[in-house]
């Protein structure tokens, strides 16, 4: 168990929390916890039945409570009133008196409990896996009560001191309400679904369960009937595991199994009849925990400021993805739960959005699609119509993308003038188009497929419509991508290439380059399509002759997305003029990496990683110039665009070590050491470093007082800060291998010997700098070097007597020539 400091932070909205401290409170799982209304006391109930109470500011253990034969899994901390304490001891009193009447043992003289009854008013409420509930007395430190009617685990405890109650709920499909006077069962409301939490608002006349079903429920205490009308239960995944009452903001918080937070309003929640029902609880905000694996998305909305994500679920999750300098009043923060598109009854595993972003079109394994109006400004989002045809899942849908005439009502109002049209692939191995009917007034209906073509021998995985709406893609798992004329629904074309199934296809856009492959320029006037596979290959093909342009290799795994990145309108950092027009592309695979192409010079242009697993979907927002990511691992990445930033400070960098290379030589020829050694450590010049400091060693003479030859080096080399000194030393340890430039290490090893003491040397250590690797390997070659030494003088010795022999015949003159005897008839010998 650890215990946490939360403190608000100097940033905005934050928090900062710091560890307090670390217990062990069982030798077994804790598996539930309550706090008491001052904050002083923790409760802990863990799998083998023991409860512990908490001193927290203390951290020391109050009470220890044993009983329940099974898990602890529902506590509750509350306070009796004087008048119901005492008539808790008075039928308490009763009970045991009855008891000792039926045993023959009837004591005479029993003590007065009223008094005592009046401060022990603090009690804990606990249930276990057993269906019974026992109520402890902290002050007494014994079970006052044992309630037993519950047949299955317990999983909701709260008190009222108003009504005088004790609610509970259970797995076994009920709620009970137990009288705090008599400990008695009260009432028992049947809930006909497993709860897994269940509290009282307010004043204690209602009560709210969630359970199995997902749906919080409003219900009555007195009368046992239930106020909120109706719901549909939700899916599996969407149970509810537990309900917080927040007093302060009238609101109720559920915690669901997918992770999921959701806030619900209770304010002004009042009943004014026995006969009076209530709408659900409106939704406040919903907070995912986790986005599960997320399988497709698209940015939606007028303003490109939502994004729909399919994430293994049958719904479609709309998230906020409004930047933080755009966030005012009560706009949902960025990545913030903002609606969920539900109709499907399976998992949706493909969309696609319009040009404006108003429609969106769905296909789930349930085999049907959907197109969805988003109107994120009223608030609306339902679904417009639904398309049914197919006779298996529907893996790939597009809507058209050429946005109407700017003068035309379509283009000044999207909301009212949904598409025309919309496609469908299936792994039934047919294409459909829609047709879209939108009479004034009238709901929209799908007039119906307007054609159906058995398009491939396989599953169709993607379908893309061209940037003029006249030709769409088809790609599936038989290795092949097919155009086909929009209109008329006739292929135009196939491309064959791939030696695996193909997963996803797209158009170029208009404005796309040309583009030079192997075998010459290929024309963009009809179009490029951009294809990726299973073979890890990402290809591009001309629509001239349906030949392959370029072929992109790198990826480890199946290729699963591609995407054309709009083009940038950054400028260059040295013409400061627009850049030229380039032809980038995306690719996902499931290798876990999202690679961007110049399909230029064919050359991979970055890598980013970011997932842990495969990804599955891509978008861009042509707007920001963001690529946007998202995998098997739940999570979505925002990518931002920074060849424009990152050259401008790649030449401002190079254009400062330029300045300070020619500093650095100025300092030289000027012989200012002082100055060249400490740029030449800033720069990291090993070499112009080296020739510096053997310049000052072997300098005749040595100034007065220098250890290194110079006094100013001297300064210099005790002045050093803690990167600098690091860095000489490793040139010191480089330096020191080699004999010739040994002498230059050893004397400034001295000097840094002289001026640092071991204190500063171990505070390297301490903050992770590897020094003791570095003076292991000084050592090791200033010892080889001091061997090598010895046996230098040790071979002087054998020249010194080899010489003193010599002199028998001959003296030395001068200290600089040995001369024989001038009587001897010999040579000269001059010796230097």
């Amino acid at each position: 168990m650890r215990i946490y400091s939360l403190d608000h932070s100097q940033t905005p909205s934050a928090i900062a929390v710091s560890l307090q401290r670390t217990l062990k409170p069982h030798t077994s799982p804790v598996i539930t916890a309550a706090i008491d209304r001052s904050s002083s006391l923790l409760a802990t109930g863990s799998s083998d039945g023991v409860i512990k109470v908490w001193d927290i500011r203390g951290g020391f253990i109050s009470h220890t409570f044993r009983g329940h034969t099974g898990v602890l899994s529902a506590l509750c901390f509350f306070e009796l009133p004087p008048e119901l304490a005492a008539s808790e001891a008075s039928a308490i009193s009763t009970e045991r008196r009855k008891k000792s009447i039926l045993k023959g043992k009837v004591r005479k003289n029993q003590a007065n409990q009223k008094s005592a009854t009046e401060t022990s008013a603090l009690r804990l409420a606990s249930g276990g896996e057993d269906g019974k509930i026992r109520v402890w007395d902290l002050v007494k430190r014994a079970a006052v009560a044992s309630l037993e009617s519950h047949v299955s685990v317990v999983r909701g405890l709260d008190f009222s001191p108003v009504q005088a109650v004790l609610l509970s709920g259970s797995r076994d499909k009920t709620l009970i309400v137990w009288d705090a006077r008599t400990w008695e069962t009260e009432r028992i409301i049947p809930v006909l679904e497993s709860v897994e939490a269940a509290g009282l608002i307010g004043d204690g006349r209602l009560a709210y369960s969630g359970g199995e079903r997902g749906r919080l429920r409003i219900w009555e205490v007195k009368t046992g009937r239930e106020v909120t009308t109706e719901q549909q239960s939700g899916v599996e995944d969407e149970g509810i595991v537990d309900v917080l009452w927040i007093s302060a903001d009238q609101s109720l918080l559920s915690i669901h199994a997918n992770q999921a937070l959701d806030f619900y309003s209770i304010r002004g929640l009042a009943i004014t009849s026995q006969e009076t029902t209530i709408d659900p609880l409106p939704l406040l905000r919903r907070i995912s925990g986790t986005h599960d694996e997320v399988i497709d998305l698209a940015y939606v909305g007028l303003r490109k400021n939502l994004m729909a994500l399919a994430t293994n679920e049958e719904y479609v999750k709309l998230v906020s993805v409004i930047s933080q300098d755009e966030v005012s009043g009560n706009a949902p923060y960025f990545g913030a739960d903002v609606a969920h598109l539900q109709g499907h009854e399976d998992i949706v595993i493909c969309l696609d959005a319009d040009w404006s972003g108003c429609w969106l079109a769905t296909g789930a394994k349930d085999n049907t699609a959907r197109l969805w109006r988003i109107d994120h400004s009223a608030g609306l989002y339902d679904s417009a119509a639904i398309f049914t045809g197919h006779a298996e899942s529907i893996g790939a849908i597009a809507l058209p993308l050429q946005p109407p005439p700017a003068d035309s009502a379509a283009f000044k109002s999207p909301l009212q003038h949904p598409p025309t049209l919309m496609l469908t692939g299936s792994q039934d191995k047919t294409i459909k188009m829609w047709e879209i009917s939108n009479k004034a007034g009238k709901p929209l209906q799908p007039a119906g497929a307007l054609y159906t073509r058995k398009a491939h021998e396989k599953d169709i995985n993607a379908i893309a419509i061209n940037h003029n709406s006249t030709l769409f893609a088809s790609a599936s798992q038989d290795r092949t991508v097919k155009i086909w004329s929009l209109q008329e629904g006739e292929t135009q074309g196939v491309l064959r290439g791939h030696k695996r199934g193909v997963w996803s296809v797209k158009f170029a856009p208009k404005d796309t380059p040309t583009i030079t492959g192997d075998f010459g320029a290929a024309s963009s006037s009809r179009g490029l399509v951009l294809t990726g596979s299973g073979d890890k290959t990402v290809k591009i093909w001309s629509l001239s002759d349906y030949s392959c342009v370029r072929t992109f290799e790198g990826h480890t795994n199946t290729v699963l997305k591609v995407l054309w990145l709009p083009q940038s309108n950054q400028e260059d950092p040295e013409s400061k003029k627009k850049a030229q027009p380039s032809a980038l592309v995306a690719s996902a695979g499931s290798d876990g990496l999202v690679k961007v192409w110049d399909a230029l010079d064919g050359e991979c242009a970055c890598t980013l990683d970011n997932h842990t697993d495969r990804v599955w979907a891509l978008a861009t927002n042509s707007s920001t110039g963001h690529l946007v990511s998202g995998g098997g691992d739940g999570v979505v990445t925002f990518w931002a665009d920074t060849t424009a930033s990152t050259a401008a400070a790649t030449a401002a960098a190079s254009t400062a070590r330029v300045e300070q290379e020619q500093e650095l030589a100025n300092h030289v020829h000027r012989g200012n050491y002082r100055d060249a050694i400490v740029l030449s450590l800033q720069l990291n010049h090993p070499a112009r470093l080296l020739a510096l400091f053997k310049d000052v060693v072997e300098k005749h003479p040595p100034e007065q007082g220098s250890m290194s030859g110079l006094v100013a080096v001297d300064n210099v080399l005790a002045e050093l800060g803690d990167e600098q000194l690091y860095t000489l030393l490793l040139r010191l340890r480089d330096w020191n291998t080699n004999a010739r430039t040994a002498h230059v290490a050893q004397r400034i090893m001295w000097v840094v010997a002289k001026n640092y003491p071991a204190s500063r040397l171990v505070g390297l250590r301490k903050k992770g700098r590897g020094l003791g690797d570095v003076l292991d390997a000084l050592r090791a070659y200033t010892e080889r070097h001091y061997k090598r030494c010895e046996e230098l003088i040790e071979e002087s010795y054998l020249v010194d007597f080899v010489v003193r022999g010599m002199e028998d015949g001959g003296f030395v003159v001068d200290d600089t020539s040995l001369v024989k005897d001038s009587k001897a008839e010999a040579d000269v010998i001059m010796v230097e």
